[in-house]
């Protein structure tokens, strides 16, 4: 007996996913996507184009080649799905991607400044220094640009597109979409240094990779997530429209 998760699994992951990010500072207007690789091999399920993280439904999941053809489901494929197909053909041990336009990765990006770990969360990404693609700050439509942002990206889960957005990859949905969510924190975080008008310090590589190992352990990562999916219940769907309470 097969343990592959059935389509309806897929797609309800795919939709709890949206509404986590929502909460979290992700919510981008109708931009932004998650993907997750068909069980089947088949492509990737992602969300239809034309929707908020926090509208997606199971029913507005659809299925997308790695070709981009609509497979299954109704609605339009994002144009942007090349991030999604490009990533997943070229590492085997990713299941799940992340592409959003959260303000304050954007805006590091784009100030050229290095992530730093100056909070726990940015320890889950540096040492070495996260991934820029800068290729063009346009839209991922081609399978050219697709393959570009997967080669910058490396086997690295998470990068910045310079004056764009970020993606995340991960094995599963909980990896991906806290890579996203704790990366956004870690740029807003740095950026409130800046406020006291203090230089601002971390811990050195070594140091970092021993709090990395400390924090953020399978185990860790698995209550992170499901503290994040019962968090939902607590967020008025307004609030969670606007962003969450980290979009302040």
């Amino acid at each position: 007996m097969s343990n592959a998760p059935s389509e309806r699994d897929v797609r309800e992951s795919v939709a709890l996913a949206g509404r986590v990010l929502a909460a979290n500072g992700h919510n981008d207007y109708i931009w932004g996507h998650v993907a997750v690789r068909d069980p089947a091999g088949r492509g990737l399920w992602m969300k239809a184009s034309g929707q908020g993280f926090d509208e997606v439904t199971a029913e507005s999941v659809i299925l997308v080649g790695f070709d981009g053809m609509v497979l299954k489901g109704t609605g339009r494929s994002h144009v942007e799905w090349p991030i999604h197909a490009s990533v997943m053909q070229a590492r085997p041990d990713v299941g799940a991607t992340v592409h959003t336009h959260p303000p304050h990765a954007i805006a590091l990006a784009a100030s050229d400044a290095p992530l730093r770990p100056v909070s726990h969360s940015s320890t889950l990404f540096v040492p070495p220094a996260v991934p820029r693609f800068t290729q063009t700050a346009n839209l991922i439509v081609t399978a050219e640009l697709g393959d570009a942002v997967a080669s910058s990206l490396g086997d690295e889960g998470a990068a910045f597109l310079v004056n764009h957005g970020i993606v995340t990859a991960g094995a599963g949905i909980p990896a991906a979409v806290i890579r996203a969510v704790l990366l956004e924190d870690a740029c807003h975080q740095q950026a409130l240094c800046g406020a006291f008008g203090r230089p601002a310090t971390w811990p050195d590589d070594d140091a970092a990779l021993q709090k990395r190992a400390a924090l953020w352990n399978e185990t860790h990562l698995g209550q992170l997530w499901d503290f994040l999916v019962r968090q939902l219940d607590r967020i008025p769907s307004a609030e969670m429209a606007l962003g969450g309470p980290s979009s302040a």
